[in-house]
């Protein structure tokens, strides 16, 4: 009765193996490489602005929204600079940000705003560098944004950091 139960259990084993694939009669086959599909970026150039030193048109803003800036160098050789200062309009309680920008005739772009502290004031200013190169060769432009999100250039001129009288 021995030798029929372990010729059983040899029977059941033997096809429990078959069953799970570990006694195959021929190897598996190697699966066929695939291609794989690889894409090369190509880079788009993107369309950039020109660095113009040419001042351009300018918007007005409407009256209710008024206002009016100055910018003057500090006439510094050592350390030049140019400072744009706003001197009123009855746009001071109405506009959300003045920006400036000023291109140099190095190339370089130096970009700055206001600071605002609710409202704007009188005599609120920035001063960006500027290169110390003489004649009109520092291109200003002043840009305020208007309650409704409007962006307006109201200054756009060249201004020298020194003046000679």
């Amino acid at each position: 009765m021995n030798a029929r139960y372990v010729t059983g259990s040899f029977l059941v084993i033997l096809s429990l193996l078959f069953i799970a694939g570990c006694l195959q009669a021929t190897p598996p086959a190697t699966p066929a490489p695939t291609e794989v599909m690889t894409t090369t970026e190509v880079a788009t150039p993107v369309p950039t602005t020109p660095l113009s030193l040419t001042p351009g048109p300018t918007e007005k803003l409407p009256d209710m929204w008024s206002l009016d800036v100055q910018v003057t160098g500090n006439g510094e050789a050592i350390d030049p600079q140019i400072t744009t200062t706003i001197r009123g309009g009855k746009g001071l309680n109405f506009i959300t940000m003045v920006d400036v920008r000023i291109t140099r005739a190095d190339g370089k772009v130096e970009t700055g705003y206001i600071k605002r502290d609710r409202t704007y004031r009188v005599g609120d200013s920035i001063t960006l560098p500027v290169t110390s190169q003489m004649g009109n060769v520092n291109r200003v432009e002043v840009y305020a944004t208007t309650p409704q999100g409007n962006r307006v250039k109201i200054f756009d001129d060249y201004v020298p950091f020194r003046t000679y009288h």
